[in-house]
């Protein structure tokens, strides 16, 4: 299952905030998004699952294997959604609902797109949430997000977005709002995830140190459009553009940072 953005191009209101984006995700790779805020990663990560606020102008190209994406019809995108292509998003806190357990929220999509009942909703809800390594799974399913800690909301947002088994993963920023400690957690157990499942990872992130724990191929953007791209080896060890190697210089200092904090 593989994707293909090609020429990717968003306006917002007269503005282009993507600016012919293209770049490749082959079955079973993991590929990182990195720039600074406003560079237009998460808005890629939007399009490419048909999230995009209504006034926003989308042309170019989105292959999920072999199925165009732009222009599909909401009632198809929603089939992908959560089925084929799971998200997680940056802030679990506002991305989960407040006056719903998680295991409602957990199960829900497989209820939508897989249509069993609730009793058998919650048995995958349990299994998923042992799955993210939750703590007492059969119980803390019956837990609000607000009884939880940051890091267990944030593997609730991962079970959720991994309850359908779907052949792509998109994860935004799953790591800012989380302690070093907490973050090196969840990148361990993303990583895990998604190798033993054979999935495709989109990793979307601002810092280098991060993306190189996760990804083997990054998509360097600024302004919403692509600066560089290339094996992360290559980024670390040999980058050509001034953007690259500011992300790098961040990199290094924030890994030295988390090696100080440890100590």
């Amino acid at each position: 299952m593989s994707l293909e953005v090609r020429d990717l191009t968003v306006v917002i209101d007269g503005r282009r905030v993507v600016d012919g984006i293209s770049f490749t995700v082959p079955d079973g790779a993991r590929v990182g998004l990195i720039g600074e805020s406003g560079s237009g990663k998460s808005l890629t990560a939007l399009a490419i699952l048909g999230l995009l606020p209504t006034n926003a102008d989308v042309s170019g190209s989105i292959v999920w294997n072999g199925r165009e994406l732009v222009g599909l019809r909401d009632r198809a995108m929603a089939d992908v959604r959560g089925d084929e292509i799971g998200i997680v998003f940056q802030e679990p806190r506002t991305a989960l609902n407040p006056i719903r357990t998680v295991g409602r929220q957990i199960g829900a999509a497989v209820r939508i797109h897989e249509g069993v009942g609730r009793r058998a909703a919650r048995e995958r809800a349990i299994a998923e949430a042992a799955r993210v390594r939750l703590p007492d799974p059969s119980h803390i399913v019956d837990r609000y997000p607000h009884q939880l800690s940051g890091g267990q909301r944030q593997r609730v947002a991962i079970a959720m977005a991994l309850a359908c088994n779907p052949q792509l993963l998109i994860a935004d920023e799953p790591t800012t709002a989380l302690d070093v400690t907490i973050q090196a957690e969840i990148l361990t157990l993303l990583r895990s995830l998604v190798d033993d499942a054979g999935m495709s990872l989109v990793f979307i992130t601002h810092d280098l140190a991060v993306l190189s724990e996760i990804a083997e191929y990054g998509v360097v953007l600024e302004n919403g459009r692509v600066i560089e791209q290339g094996p992360i080896a290559t980024l670390l060890t040999a980058p050509t553009s001034p953007i690259t190697q500011g992300l790098l210089r961040d990199a290094t200092a924030t890994l030295w940072r988390g090696e100080e904090d440890a100590s």
